[in-house]
């Protein structure tokens, strides 16, 4: 099983960006993880959201694979506490397909995106940008794999 953030747009933040490239390089002890991005739309400023939405999620589905479980990281998804989503992954370890979790654009995802995925999941009731939701998702993931090991990392 590999698991795969697959974002709109590249990270222009550098601290988001150093931070999400620590816990990859942690990840990969514990599963395949990999961050795949998708080029941000140009000359949009013509473009409705609706068509923004559409022209990404034309470009996110053609980056999955048929095979792929795909969980979108959306405000009106589940919330977990950490060892909630420990279980979550582990459950999804055991299903064996790859997944691939997906941070959408600024304004969200089409409907065949929403149609095509698996579940979503929201890291906070509060707004994240969609570059500060990679930094957090990866923490939140390797956090994941901590409590399955059993190693310290988190305390309850």
């Amino acid at each position: 099983m590999k698991i795969t953030l697959l974002t709109v747009g590249k990270t222009d933040i550098s601290w988001v960006k150093e931070g999400l490239q620590m816990y990859a390089s942690r990840l990969v002890h514990y599963v395949p993880f990999a961050v795949s991005e998708i080029p941000e739309l140009k000359n949009v400023s013509a473009l409705s959201r609706e068509q923004i939405k559409q022209r990404e999620g034309q470009l996110i589905l053609s980056a999955v694979r048929p095979s792929d479980e795909v969980i979108l990281l959306d405000e009106h998804g589940k919330t977990f506490r950490s060892l909630e989503f420990a279980s979550y992954i582990e459950k999804k370890l055991v299903a064996g397909r790859d997944l691939v979790f997906v941070v959408g654009g600024a304004y969200g995802f089409s409907q065949e995106v929403y149609d095509r995925s698996g579940g979503k999941i929201s890291l906070s009731e509060m707004t994240f940008s969609h570059q500060l939701v990679r930094a957090v998702f990866a923490e939140q993931l390797y956090r994941a794999f901590t409590i399955l090991k059993g190693e310290p990392y988190h305390h309850e």
